[in-house]
């Protein structure tokens, strides 16, 4: 028992000093900023990566100690259970953690660039596929009517990916393309993205006739080696908080 609280204690302050050092990592790339807006790191790809980098790694360190398996949407009831479907393990930010101002940085980066709202993004959820787990082929749009209650269905998910050096992990849109990419290992027709640590996918699961798309299957392709970390925004018809 005092092992277990030694080590839960020595996680939990090797997280805050993780997230304290990001954060003050972060004041000093905000500094290349002036009050008008013009970014001095603009065209600085070093800078750029810095500041992503001390992004992806703040997520990982906050969602670390609260990682648990994933569940997926019981399309009855609305509510998550385990399945053999998705074996990842995860956790959403909680609303305190999004008035950090480096999540309120990523979801403002993230509302420019979808132009949605940010008040219309669900809180942000860190997962990690360790080797041979993945996530089978699904929507992110709802097909039941529990989770429509608040702020209605999801238009748009933002893939946000927090590592490198994975092999395998692809995100893999079976319906995407008319190729063949390699999915975890093996070859398969569609498209696929290589999670690479500061790069992100933006997909849409409505149509601009408001209907949702079938089209926006996707999946999680076996991680091979290493870890992969990735972060998801998903953004509603209307506000969620």
């Amino acid at each position: 028992m005092d092992r277990s609280r030694y080590i839960l204690a020595l996680l939990t302050f090797v997280t805050i000093g993780m997230i304290i050092g990001s954060l003050f990592q972060l004041a000093f790339i905000n500094r290349l900023e002036e009050p008008s807006g013009i970014l001095h790191w603009e065209n600085d790809n070093e800078a750029t990566t810095l500041r992503l980098g001390y992004e992806c790694d703040t997520l990982k360190a906050i969602a670390r100690p609260r990682l648990q398996v994933s569940t997926v949407v019981d399309t009855k009831t609305g509510k998550g259970f385990k399945s053999e479907v998705r074996t990842s393990s995860g956790m959403f930010l909680n609303n305190d953690e999004r008035k950090f101002p480096i999540v309120q940085a990523i979801e403002k980066r993230i509302s420019v660039f979808s132009q949605i709202p940010p008040e219309n993004g669900e809180l942000i959820q860190v997962l990690r596929y360790e080797p041979s787990q993945y996530y089978r082929p699904h929507h992110d749009y709802f097909a039941d009517t529990f989770n429509l209650k608040r702020g209605g269905q999801r238009i748009a998910t933002m893939l946000m990916y927090l590592s490198d050096n994975v092999e395998g992990g692809e995100t893999f849109f079976p319906m995407a393309g008319n190729g063949e990419c390699s999915c975890g290992g093996k070859m398969v027709k569609g498209l696929c993205v290589k999670p690479t640590k500061g790069d992100a996918v933006l997909f849409w699961s409505m149509g601009l006739n408001g209907e949702s798309d079938p089209k926006s299957i996707h999946g999680g392709c076996a991680v091979l080696k290493g870890e992969k970390w990735s972060a998801t925004k998903w953004m509603r018809q209307k506000t969620t908080f």
